[in-house]
């Protein structure tokens, strides 16, 4: 599934043919993704001006300026493509400036597309539970700490809770704990304050660094311009089981609730 550095990727390829566009046709090629298109996305759409691009979470924003926000969402294999050679069968949502056109193509269709009002964007649904971005000024060690305390839940476990930090998936989790030297499995109580900020910091690193190569190729997932991603080549835990740790260790993996962790008992406490 694309993650955060994924989704950032993507809205930062998209900006430079969309910013300050108009959209003049949009085209649906079928009723839903995950579930059914906005009731009249093509008439708010067609005419609009597109007036900026952002991130929140894991979901792509694209503003206009009728006072609407367009919300998608990649699902497992989503992926926009621009100026496409072709055309596939899975580019369900086609948004076509006088210059460019945008194809929303999801083979798998667990993606989905919203239409919000923009000044009641803060208020829906799913953003109403979200944590601070873990890229923004909110996302603090005394943030961490004042959420984590008392919890005996894995830290791995709550670091993928989306109402604690928003955007955070399982491969840039298990490589930021790597970093900070945190074991998945401590109950998320008993890291102290000192390895918080380590944790913070890594947490940072590791998705700057994803989004600086592109993202992680996984399945379908390319940016927009048709490139792969390449941070996969610089996973230091993440899918090497068996394979040795820096430390002199061996990276080992388990499964918890459906996910694989991958960490290094050896260096990770």
């Amino acid at each position: 599934m694309p993650e955060l550095p994924e989704v950032e990727t993507t809205v930062r390829g998209l900006a430079p043919v969309l910013e300050g566009e108009q959209i003049v046709r949009v085209i649906l090629n079928r009723a839903d993704l995950r579930r059914p298109f906005p009731e009249g996305l093509g008439q708010r759409l067609t005419g609009a001006r597109v007036t900026g691009l952002g991130r929140r979470a894991k979901y792509g924003l694209i503003e206009t300026d009728r006072g609407d926000t367009m919300i998608f969402h990649l699902g497992m294999s989503g992926r926009w493509r621009i100026d496409p050679a072709d055309a596939q069968v899975h580019d369900h949502l086609i948004l076509e400036t006088a210059r460019h056109r945008l194809a929303l193509n999801d083979p798998r269709r667990f993606g989905s597309v919203d239409l919000v009002p923009t000044e009641r964007l803060s208020e829906w649904p799913p953003f109403l539970a979200l944590g601070p971005e873990p890229l923004g000024p909110d996302f603090t060690a005394a943030h961490l700490a004042a959420r984590l305390d008392g919890r005996i839940a894995p830290i791995k476990q709550l670091l993928l809770d989306q109402r604690i930090v928003a955007g955070l998936g399982n491969i840039y989790v298990c490589e930021a704990l790597f970093m900070a030297r945190i074991a998945p499995t401590r109950p998320a109580g008993q890291v102290g304050k000192a390895r918080l900020v380590r944790l913070v910091d890594a947490v940072r690193e590791v998705l700057e660094a994803a989004i600086r190569a592109g993202g992680s190729t996984l399945r379908d997932y390319a940016r927009p311009d048709g490139e792969l991603g390449y941070f996969a080549k610089d996973w230091q835990v993440y899918g090497r089981e068996g394979q040795p740790c820096s430390c002199g260790g061996k990276v080992e993996r388990r499964v918890d609730g459906g996910r694989s962790t991958f960490w290094c008992p050896r260096c990770q406490k």
